[in-house]
């Protein structure tokens, strides 16, 4: 069978792409992904339900990354129907409208505040603010904010302590003003995790003309000149075959849509040739431009353990604001972390302070031609002095609220850093550059922007410059990382895009 449309990967926003395109009757619809799909709740595993804890190794990828030079840890990525949507905190921010203004300004107009407030309203149903102009109540993914009354005892010490230091309350992050304490705007009812899988495909699995293939890995695209005409598959059998659809969208995210794409022919031709690959098209912007919000934790351990329970939520609350000295708005984040450590070991719990503007820019490559190879993920962290700077601020700025009130009456000792560590800032900023983590937010190796940007890949409407028929739809294609957690954007970038498809067919070649 020939496809209309061809998904590639059904995480937060190939899910919403073939849920919006699939509306139409008459396009079919294909979405593969390389996990497996859970047809319904009954059937879903409860590692993908339980929101109170990330889902780290049965629907996981088993990426290692290397954050900062000379170290290598595990980068956990979804693979399942949903995608990173079924594993991750829940936690749905939406980022600064600057972010978007900013893309905006790069050659993105359609990609405004002023033009993805719409979809950042189509996408949610917010229990708490829903009748505000600036959030949505009836769309697939609901939202709510635990009050005071469902709060762990470490996250109402550190809504306190925040206070006593002068931050102000904060009672919805996702308002476009706001700065302060309050609590975590999160995709979940009770333990169930609002994944794209549960939101968008559970509705849209009745209808006929959308067809969802899990356990599909997808090994490269079929170009023909310089036109993309399918996607070669490998079944869960090993035997391999070719798809043809008449519009192939990547929705692999930003770690594996680049890879795919090169393995294509379409990527930096030295890489491309290093590794025998035929070169179909020179795209050095693909792999390049990798963004991530770098972050440095500090551990403790706690004086009555009887609170700290890894059955509980891992996040509920968050403090936003903007460094000292800096002109980017809101540009930092404190999280207090439920727990730490292992069960049965010492009682502790973390704190992290995650940079959310980001300057530095990392890059994938290939590790071989071998499709199962997994990427070679090099994110550069705070090798940028100006991220390092602001990060050694927002450390600092942790140490104080840990150090305050009934946070810091909760708290035995320092496990890290280690306390006989300077913590001048000379020291924080080598912890930086040698123990910034990611924030598991890892974006823009795709990058949209106008055809005389050389590292734009696609346009403000996801098409490919070079390609006919490809669309790349999701994370990769963002300028730059927006100062949250990137998976309402992804999902934002999903209904603008799939939208398109639907109602502007003769854009994408339909």
């Amino acid at each position: 069978m020939k496809y209309d449309v061809i998904v590639v990967g059904a995480g937060s926003s190939g899910s919403v792409i073939a849920s919006r395109v699939s509306e139409d009757p008459n396009k079919k619809v294909l979405l593969l992904d390389a996990g497996p799909d859970y047809s319904n709740i009954e059937e879903t595993p409860y590692d993908l339900l339980n929101s109170h804890r990330n889902s780290l190794r049965d629907h996981d990828w088993g990426f290692n990354y290397e954050p900062t030079r000379g170290r290598e840890v595990d980068f956990p990525r979804g693979r399942v129907t949903g995608g990173s949507s079924a594993v991750n905190t829940t936690i749905a921010l939406r980022g600064m409208p600057e972010d978007y203004d900013e893309w905006s300004d790069l050659g993105n107009s359609e990609w405004s505040w002023n033009k993805v407030l719409p979809s950042f309203n189509r996408l949610e149903r917010d229990l708490d603010f829903g009748d505000e102009d600036y959030h949505g109540d009836a769309g697939p993914i609901t939202i709510r904010r635990y009050p005071a009354a469902e709060m762990l005892p470490q996250h109402q010490a550190f809504l306190e302590s925040a206070k006593q230091l002068g931050y102000p309350d904060c009672p919805d992050a996702n308002d476009p003003d706001s700065w302060g304490a309050g609590p975590q705007p999160m995709n979940k009812l009770g333990r169930l995790r609002i994944s794209c899988a549960v939101g968008y495909l559970s509705a849209a699995r009745i209808r006929p003309n959308l067809t969802i293939r899990g356990d599909t890995f997808a090994r490269r695209l079929v170009i023909k000149g310089h036109r993309c005409s399918g996607v070669e598959i490998e079944n869960p059998d090993g035997s391999v075959e070719v798809i043809e659809g008449r519009l192939v969208v990547v929705s692999a995210g930003s770690l594996m849509s680049p890879p795919l794409l090169m393995l294509s022919g379409i990527g930096p031709e030295q890489q491309l040739q290093s590794h025998g690959i035929g070169v179909v098209v020179d795209e050095p912007g693909i792999g390049a431009n990798l963004c991530d919000h770098p972050a440095l934790s500090l551990v403790c351990q706690v004086k009555d353990g009887a609170f700290i329970d890894f059955d509980s939520p891992v996040i509920q609350t968050i403090l936003r604001y903007t460094t000292e000295g800096s002109d980017k708005r809101n540009d930092m984040q404190i999280e207090q972390f439920s727990y730490a450590g292992k069960q049965g070991g010492p009682p502790m719990f973390g704190i992290a302070a995650c940079l959310e503007y980001q300057y530095g820019r990392g890059e994938i490559r290939l590790r071989s031609a071998d499709p199962h190879d997994h990427p070679v993920i090099d994110c550069r962290f705070c090798e940028d002095d100006r991220d390092t700077a602001r990060l050694v601020k927002g450390f600092k700025d942790l140490l104080a609220i840990s150090q305050t009130g009934p946070l810091a009456d909760m708290i035995e000792t320092v496990i890290f850093p280690d306390p006989m560590r300077p913590l001048d800032d000379d020291g924080i900023a080598r912890l930086c550059r040698k123990l910034a983590g990611s924030g598991f937010h890892p974006c823009g190796t795709v990058k949209m922007g106008p055809i005389d940007d050389a590292m734009a890949v696609v346009d403000q409407y996801g098409c490919s410059h070079r390609v006919d028929n490809l669309v790349v739809a999701d994370a990769s294609i963002m300028p730059f990382v927006p100062r949250a957690n990137i998976n309402l954007t992804s999902i934002m970038i999903g209904e603008k895009i799939g939208e398109w498809i639907r109602t502007g067919p003769g854009r994408y070649g339909l």
